[in-house]
């Protein structure tokens, strides 16, 4: 086997993927008024959903943090928070619905008519503390289906516009204090996403899970063979070493091409935890760090999406720890720290023939902080009647993710309303925002 015959054969090993060039790892690159649910049966309406107790601002460092966490492929929201009070949900998903509080893997009761996913155990302590909260009914006004065009839509936080160079917390950046280190953006990954593109320096830090997935092209045998073939500085070397580098981040345990296409190059969460341990450990002890995003593929359940087990509760559950080990890892700096949960948009409200859901509409955001007022589920509950379904097959949106992002940039991130109409453009932000989601 010659030399391009192999980079040829290391393709085909990569699920069919083509190695590219993907950058260094762990380097500094510069990339070109409250509504609250409502309570009713079958309806809308305005009562408040959880009442978290009172608490006391609590101290960190004083340098507010942002970390973005991106569910590719579209996540269930409505099996993520559990509209366990309404018998419409299990009549539209009789296979696959959460079972209702106290039964076998039910939902755990959040407020009485709403539960979360069995998987997410790990996220009780949050909400009990009143330090992790939901918007549901969110999501992006623009109704496309398509997973690529979603995902750059709330990346580059124009809706319907295909021309936005950057992404928006690339644009964040401009307005934060200055920092006299180019690490004030890190991305868990290796290459750069459309949210952090932009005119401002982002860092990108190597996944650890590649690690864990030997295969016959890690053996030391093979190196062996072929690295002293490949330590030159012309195209085929390049490829080589770029593509050794590469081939283990390639879409992984994907289940079919379409998911493999819906996570867009992000890793399923299951080992997610070594990653945010690391990025935590990092926020924790550099204070410079402001903005940090990371990319978990494996959403995408048009079949055997299961209900509080199975396919989706096997990627919830690691994707709990991961979130709670960010938060531990994160120390005292979790008190100066938002997480933002998002996926490009939800499923639809009825399984279909495959035990599974297609591409929907509305979606459940997540927030998790130290000085959250959590413990309660915002926005405002459409219902899930067939007139209040989204053409009649989704979970309508009542909330624009915008409206969550610009309460968080301005009260938490301490952002200007001059410079959210420029992080957000052609969006008034204003009385949209969500208010009190901070003590």
């Amino acid at each position: 086997m010659n030399r391009r015959h192999f980079l040829r054969y290391l393709g085909a090993a990569g699920s069919g993927a083509i190695l590219v060039p993907v950058g260094l790892s762990g380097c500094a690159v510069v990339p070109t008024g409250d509504q609250s649910i409502g309570r009713s049966s079958h309806g809308s309406g305005r009562v408040a959903y959880g009442s978290p107790a009172p608490r006391p601002h609590a101290q960190g460092d004083g340098a507010p943090r942002m970390v973005v966490v991106f569910l590719r492929g579209a996540v269930d929201g409505l099996n993520v928070v559990v509209p366990h009070g309404d018998p419409l949900y299990y009549q539209a998903r009789p296979s696959i619905a959460v079972a209702r509080p106290g039964q076998a893997n039910g939902a755990l009761d959040l407020t009485g008519y709403f539960g979360l996913h069995p998987a997410l155990q790990p996220l009780m302590a949050y909400w009990e503390s009143g330090q992790l909260a939901f918007v549901h009914a969110s999501g992006s006004p623009d109704g496309s289906r398509s997973h690529f065009e979603a995902q750059d839509y709330m990346e580059t936080g124009t809706p319907g516009q295909h021309t936005t160079r950057d992404g928006w917390l690339n644009r964040m950046m401009d307005y934060l204090p200055p920092a006299q280190s180019p690490l004030q953006a890190i991305n868990v990954g290796s290459a750069t996403p459309r949210i952090l593109s932009g005119h401002h320096v982002a860092a990108n830090l190597q996944t650890g899970r590649e690690a864990t997935r030997p295969s016959m092209i890690d053996q030391p045998r093979w190196s062996r063979v072929f690295d002293p073939l490949y330590g030159g500085n012309d195209a085929l070397d390049k490829a080589y070493r770029d593509g050794m580098a590469a081939r283990k981040q390639l879409m992984a345990e994907i289940n079919s091409q379409e998911q493999q296409m819906a996570n867009n190059g992000a890793p399923l969460p299951n080992g997610l935890s070594m990653d945010t341990a690391r990025l935590g450990r990092l926020m924790r002890h550099d204070p410079r760090i402001r903005l940090a995003f990371l990319a978990v593929g494996g959403w995408d359940t048009h079949i055997g999406q299961g209900n509080g087990t199975g396919q989706l509760a096997g990627r919830l559950s690691p994707l709990a720890t991961g979130l709670a080990t960010l938060a531990r890892e994160l120390g005292p700096a979790f008190n100066d720290t938002v997480i933002v949960v998002m996926s490009e948009f939800g499923r639809t409200f009825r399984e279909n023939g495959n035990g599974g859901t297609d591409h929907g509409h509305g979606n459940a955001m997540w927030l998790m902080g130290g000085n959250l007022r959590g413990g309660k589920i915002y926005g405002q509950w459409p219902g899930l009647t067939q007139t209040a379904l989204n053409e009649g097959r989704d979970l309508a949106i009542t909330t624009d993710f915008r409206a969550v992002l610009c309460s968080l940039s301005e009260r938490h991130m301490r952002i200007s309303d001059q410079a959210l109409e420029k992080i957000f453009p052609q969006y008034a932000a204003g009385s949209k925002g969500v208010p009190a989601l901070f003590v």
